[in-house]
């Protein structure tokens, strides 16, 4: 599952790739500044393209809430969400049918754009993290749906069943994130879509070929540390580690 995330882009770099406008210049400064290490359980702001407003960069709450809740509800919600996963990923073979998603998967598709994310490896009963992201740097594009909330936006990412590289790494769970092909971004946030429509480009797998993964400091999984910090998106080699991409 997808529960970390890292997005150091800055605004225009983003604005440039998806062709979007930051809804609002005062949020430059906030989302301008690099958050290396985002985990999904603090429930951050992070920006996305909403498909109603799809010309538009707009900040929303990662970790999707119903959208009958108020928004004095959301942090209750939150407390009472977290053994079900916080709202942070939704598996897409549940979108037709879930409380939640089914109210949203036509209407409310979103793309968040990251810098990259993170995924557990198991060995030996030890985790270890891996960090995946874009070969050429550029942003990778995760599907997600969304709810609004007077004026909030409160959104999940996508997952389904890992493509080869991704069963490698994340190899208890077998998950991945949904990453939108470049060719199917304005696709994806187009109102004519049809449940079949929606479900091929989920199982469209982003080329393995475009991604570069590799393993990084334990620091991410520690709640006792501070991992917001360039550093964590570096290298480390670990000796007993027998996976390799």
């Amino acid at each position: 599952m997808c529960f970390h995330t890292s997005i150091s882009h800055p605004t225009r770099k983003i604005e440039q790739q998806l062709k979007v406008k930051l809804s609002d210049d005062k949020f430059r400064p906030l989302f301008d500044t690099p958050n290396y290490h985002l985990n999904g359980f603090s429930h951050p702001n992070m920006l996305l393209v909403p498909q109603e407003k799809s010309e538009i960069l707009a900040p929303g709450v990662w970790g999707i809430v119903p959208n009958y809740k108020s928004k004095e509800d959301i942090k209750s919600y939150y407390k009472e969400a977290v053994k079900y996963g916080g709202g942070l990923n939704a598996r897409s073979e549940k979108l037709f049918e879930h409380f939640i998603y089914k109210n949203s998967i036509f209407n409310q598709r979103c793309i968040i754009p990251v810098s990259g994310f993170f995924e557990p490896h198991d060995q030996n009963k030890k985790k270890y993290p891996f960090y995946f992201k874009n070969g050429n740097d550029n942003l990778l594009c995760l599907a997600g749906v969304y709810t609004k909330i007077d004026t909030y936006i409160t959104f999940t990412i996508l997952t389904k069943k890992a493509s080869p590289l991704f069963e490698r790494v994340h190899n208890l769970k077998n998950r991945q994130p949904v990453i939108i092909n470049d060719t199917e971004l304005n696709n994806w946030l187009s109102n004519d879509l049809n449940e079949n429509d929606i479900m091929s480009i989920i199982n469209t797998d982003y080329p393995e070929s475009d991604l570069e993964t590799y393993s990084v400091s334990k620091d991410l999984f520690s709640p006792k540390v501070d991992s917001n910090h360039i550093d964590i998106i570096t290298k480390v080699v670990y000796p007993e580690l027998e996976m390799q991409p």
